[in-house]
């Protein structure tokens, strides 16, 4: 079975949440017989064709982007003949400028969507982007919800309930770098120590970190933020009016770095406050590692995955208070903190490997093949 992935960016060149999620699912079902595709857009260079983790990645050149929408016209006929050799065609949405080429291009293939998540911020553009949006979800073939939290909270989901199924993103921990002793000391010497909390993501709007902030001029724990993006200076400047010497911004790392700081960290704080973080990758990182959690309730896979006062505690979002009390229950009891865990880590086993979702998926591709 062929199967083409499309969506705006994707690895070498982005390394976010839908990335690797997309990574992980071609690995995955890859294992299970799937030849995957992806095809994608590239700021830098000509178009090109390169191989990743075994399967191909076909880039073509970014023309413009508005509003965070990505625009090429050349992909539309790259899409085209792709399509054709393919048994199934996965998107993954948001992307308003895919709806249109799935039109231009007359894909006539069996299609899917994964539904990473709504459209938040962008109020404007959804109101001229509304119509086409309805218009390419009605005309999918299936759509994937990735929690039943975020299905049961989206009122764009609802209306195409008849053909929503849900299916948890999944990660493979053996796809992850082994830590090396030399790189664990490396950055028990940068932390101070191995009792840190710890937030792993792009630097962005929605993932809450002036909240974090706000609740870490209450504490004196040291936290390491980790990632790059729009809003790095502003998150700096906050932290330094608070005088926050105890919070440690490191910027981006490497996968290597990433899994010694995951390995070494006390929590994981994860305080994004508004649907666009629709799931939480690197929270699902955190529960794969063993570690208790702190996130907020905004109705999506983030309490899919930290299930409160089990595998961590769950607090209502914009509320550096409560954030601050959940982080001062954990630090001052380390038995309960490590025993929720392990339950994170069991249920990341339960719900959360990359080969159940690979199997729902392949699943689900040979339904719409027929």
């Amino acid at each position: 079975m062929r199967v083409l992935h499309f969506y705006k960016t994707y690895y070498p060149e982005s390394w976010g949440g839908v990335e690797q999620v997309i990574r992980q699912m071609c690995v995955a079902t890859g294992r299970l017989g799937v030849t995957n595709e992806v095809l994608t857009l590239t700021r830098s260079g000509a178009a090109d064709r390169i191989e990743i983790d075994g399967h191909t990645v076909h880039r073509v050149p970014q023309a413009f982007e508005v509003a965070s929408n990505s625009v090429s016209f050349g992909v539309i006929r790259k899409l085209a003949r792709l399509a054709r050799e393919a048994d199934v065609i996965h998107y993954h949405f948001p992307w308003p400028f895919m709806d249109l080429a799935h039109f231009m291009a007359r894909i006539d293939k069996p299609s899917v969507v994964t539904y990473h998540s709504d459209i938040v911020r962008q109020k404007a553009l959804l109101k001229v982007y509304g119509p086409l949006k309805r218009r390419f979800l009605a005309d999918v073939d299936a759509i994937v919800a990735t929690s039943p939290n975020y299905f049961a909270s989206s009122e764009v989901l609802k209306r195409y309930n008849g053909k929503v199924y849900t299916i948890p993103f999944g990660l493979d921990k053996s796809t992850y770098p082994q830590p090396v002793p030399a790189l664990l000391e490396k950055w028990r010497e940068r932390t101070g120590g191995e009792r840190f909390f710890l937030f792993v993501g792009v630097l962005r709007y929605y993932k809450g970190l002036h909240i974090l902030l706000d609740a870490m001029a209450q504490l004196d724990y040291p936290v390491v933020i980790v990632g790059a993006g729009p809003i790095e200076q502003e998150l700096k400047q906050h932290a330094q009016r608070l005088g926050l010497t105890h919070v440690r911004f490191v910027g981006a790392v490497d996968e290597d770095d990433k899994v010694a700081l995951l390995s070494l960290c006390y929590a994981m704080a994860f305080p994004s406050h508004l649907r666009s973080e629709a799931f939480g990758i690197s929270l699902l990182e955190g529960a794969m590692y063993g570690k208790p959690m702190i996130s907020s309730e905004i109705g999506t896979g983030t309490t899919y995955i930290n299930s409160h006062g089990e595998t961590g505690l769950v607090v209502p979002p914009s509320d550096p208070d409560a954030f601050a009390a959940a982080m001062r229950t954990l630090w001052d009891n380390p038995d309960m903190a490590a025993e929720m865990g392990r339950k994170a880590e069991a249920r990341y086993h339960e719900l959360f490997t990359a080969e159940k979702m690979a199997r729902d998926y392949v699943d689900l591709y040979k339904k719409l093949r027929g």
